[in-house]
């Protein structure tokens, strides 16, 4: 077993669940109007470091106890928080799977982000890096006692089928452009693939490969089609796609690289890690893509390291 490929519980859950089900959604916020005076009680009583500032249910900007005591040794408590506050922000959308809040924690090396709906931009949360812990850790132990449980099934499903040829294929559809269903064919393949009783390790491979490969069909084409073979000895997935094709294949395969449109990078995707992460999870990737034709991508992993689970 190649251990770069091998995942944790954490890594699978961060690609599956999202933002909104770890922030925070009872927060404080002041309005621009007010005088940076008046935060000293809130940070107090709330024990907290930044808030958030709203007009008229929509965020205007952050300001932060670092704020407060400058503006505490320049004597200017009551200037107006609008003049003090920070207004170049960087936000999460509260449906956006919880790696890349995790990303962007990573690269910004901040404390917390607003959260917001993507539907109307309004302010719906507060997320840190606890509640990403807490949250994650809570989720574990709801999932532990069912995985335990498909443990002592047979991994070796095909043992009892007397036939030249066999494998079981599972087919999902994707739409372009419908972020609101985007990964459900990564979470249906991993529902199935759990009952029928392989390897948490496999399964995990698995829905993080086909998750990155279905984002990429959701975000750049008109939309495709996922068909998963569960052989043997091993788990053969096809993606195909109706999308514009990858002009330069080799560049796409460089961990950042990235031709996302803007409205792609605004919805939270793009990060140039997709073809990338389904390369380093899969045994087997063959990815060959015409101009205006589509895209053709078939990954394997293979079963034989994992006959016996974790």
């Amino acid at each position: 077993m190649d251990k770069n490929r091998t995942t944790s519980k954490v890594q699978e859950l961060t690609f599956e669940m999202k933002v909104k089900d770890v922030m925070k959604r009872n927060i404080a916020t002041v309005n621009p109007t007010m005088s940076v005076g008046s935060l000293r009680d809130i940070l107090q009583k709330k024990r907290i470091s930044g808030v958030p500032v709203v007009n008229d249910d929509k965020l205007v900007g952050i300001i932060s106890i670092e704020d407060f005591i400058k503006c505490i040794e320049q004597r200017d408590i009551n200037a107006l928080i609008e003049d003090k506050m920070t207004t170049k922000l960087v936000t999460l959308f509260a449906d956006e799977s919880l790696v890349y809040a995790v990303l962007k924690f990573e690269e910004y090396g901040f404390g917390r982000f607003p959260v917001i709906s993507r539907k109307d931009k309004k302010l719906v949360g507060i997320i840190t890096k606890s509640d990403i812990l807490r949250g994650v850790l809570n989720k574990l132990e709801t999932v532990y006692h069912d995985e335990e449980e498909r443990r002592y099934r047979a991994s070796h499903i095909f043992n009892d089928i007397v036939a030249d040829d066999v494998f079981l294929k599972f087919q999902y559809y994707v739409e372009g452009k419908n972020f609101d269903k985007a990964g459900e064919a990564a979470t249906g393949l991993k529902k199935t693939l759990y009952r029928l009783g392989l390897s948490p390790e496999i399964v995990r491979r698995a829905s993080i490969s086909t998750y990155e490969a279905e984002i990429n069909i959701v975000a750049y084409t008109e939309g495709g089609k996922i068909t998963a073979y569960l052989e043997p000895h091993q788990i053969r997935i096809v993606f195909t796609d109706k999308g514009p094709g990858i002009p330069d294949v080799e560049k796409a395969m460089i961990s950042g690289f990235s031709t996302a449109p803007g409205w792609v990078r605004e919805l939270g995707f793009g990060a140039g890690m997709g073809l990338p992460n389904i390369k380093k999870f899969t045994d087997e990737m063959t990815l060959t893509s015409s101009i205006e034709k589509g895209t053709h991508l078939e990954t394997i992993i293979k079963l034989s390291d994992y006959r016996n689970g974790e």
